[in-house]
């Protein structure tokens, strides 16, 4: 299971974040150079991350890019007392110790230092308890996802998730929800004016007019784009421009898709009642086959929750996590030198109780996201094979088997090849607990 990464970061390429005190008046052009942090330590026996990125805006058309940061000293202090060193496993992704968790009553604060030593800091972070999930319900709904929001343009259908806790009684308790979906996928890759190589290819003969290639013994599994009849004055036929050639998966594979959205809670009014039915997410109707849903419910602190409570508001009232805010706002990671440097994100600790839920959708009803297409030519609806679905609700475009190459290669077997199910925070290859054949 991926680590619980503080989710607000799935759109980050059209959002930066908001302060847990106060709004700042910032005009996200003016800012080219922020630092955005995205960390949670949690009491799962899961990976911990840290991610570090750079929000860069450019001058002429405002729009924000992120750009990782690399080779940052990343470290996070256990009760003032005892440093933990993370490790950087991919660019800008900061991974603590394998066997590392978090404990409940335990502080944890993060540091960091660029590579040119700039340092930085976040505010201590106490692990506070959290109660068990009583019980998870999915209820499908034609309504489920908000109206006028752009997301999955216009489509609403959807499953509401449904939740029950008891919350203990004499104790402040502020609680954080998210879900995550998988959804088995069965197209791995797609290679865009291109062909999914197994093996790396060696040109050994560009004349007359037809390229060959020898397969290597170096693996690739990659993208090998489709050679240019300019570059070797040929006059063979080049692809289509618009040629996606997409690729079945190896063994079987998943997709994770996250929740985008923020649901957090205070029993300040509620102390030690029950919390009954509490809407804490919608599951868009994606595909007609069944899925795995886990549902997470966290503890926050006292500032933690000041801060997404913020951001949910700001999300609710702009449509969602896709649409931009806006103030780009801090959250507690500050220059030690430069307090003034403004830092996005938050960084945080929790507990966590988690439920895993088989949703087989025999309850749903209408078209799945993924369940139809339009056929230009014939300009009819025809369905969409439910092994497409995913595939088709991702990219709004039935995969394309590879039909030829354009060149020729010498070994290699047998085509169109097969791609790997790579893992990342979005896919795995691994049976997730809970799935059901």
């Amino acid at each position: 299971m991926r680590p619980l990464i503080i989710r607000v970061f799935i759109f980050l390429s059209s959002l930066l974040l908001i302060t847990c005190v106060d709004r700042l008046d910032i005009n996200l052009p003016q800012h080219t150079n922020i630092i955005v942090v995205d960390g949670m330590i949690s009491n799962l026996p899961e990976p911990q991350i840290i991610q570090l990125n750079r929000s860069q805006t450019d001058s002429v058309t405002g729009r924000s890019g992120f750009k990782a940061i690399t080779k940052a000293a990343v470290e996070v202090i256990v009760d003032s007392t005892q440093v933990i060193a993370c490790h950087e496993t991919t660019d800008g992704r900061y991974q603590l110790p394998s066997d590392f968790r978090g404990q409940v009553g335990h502080t944890y604060q993060l540091h960091f230092t660029l590579s040119d030593g700039t340092q930085y800091l976040s505010t201590q972070q106490l692990m506070q308890p959290v109660p068990p999930i009583d019980k998870v319900t999915l209820l499908f709904s034609l309504t489920s996802l908000p109206a006028n929001t752009g997301v999955l343009e216009e489509f609403r259908s959807g499953y509401d998730v449904l939740l029950d806790v008891q919350d203990p009684a004499n104790q402040r308790n502020y609680y954080r929800w998210d879900w995550s979906l998988y959804e088995k996928q069965d197209w791995c890759q797609s290679c865009n004016q291109g062909y999914y190589m197994t093996n790396q290819l060696r040109l050994v003969s560009s004349y007359p007019n037809i390229l060959i290639y020898q397969t290597q013994p170096e693996l690739a599994e990659n993208c090998f784009d489709a050679p240019s009849p300019a570059l070797f004055g040929g006059n063979y036929t080049p692809l289509p421009i618009f040629l996606i050639n997409s690729y079945v998966c190896r063994t079987q594979c998943w997709d994770i898709i996250p929740s985008t959205t923020i649901s957090v809670f205070s029993d300040t009014y509620s102390n030690g009642g029950a919390i009954t039915s509490r809407n804490v997410g919608q599951i868009p109707y994606y595909t007609e086959n069944p899925a795995l849903v886990e549902v997470r419910q966290s503890s926050l602190t006292a500032d933690a929750y000041h801060y997404f409570s913020l951001l949910q508001e700001q999300t609710q009232n702009t449509g969602g996590l896709a649409d931009g805010l806006p103030a780009a706002l801090s959250g507690n990671v500050h220059n030690t030198a430069n307090p003034q440097e403004k830092i996005v994100g938050y960084f945080t600790a929790g507990a966590i109780s988690s439920v895993r839920y088989w949703l087989d959708k025999k309850d749903a009803t209408g078209i799945a996201y993924g369940g139809v297409y339009y056929h230009p030519g014939l300009k009819v609806t025809l369905p969409v094979p439910g092994d497409q679905q995913l595939f088709f609700a991702f990219h709004r475009a039935l995969p394309t088997v590879e039909s030829y190459l354009n060149f020729t290669i010498l070994g290699g077997g047998l085509r169109p090849p097969t791609a790997l199910c790579v893992p990342s925070d979005s896919r795995t290859p691994n049976r997730p607990e809970g799935w059901r054949d």
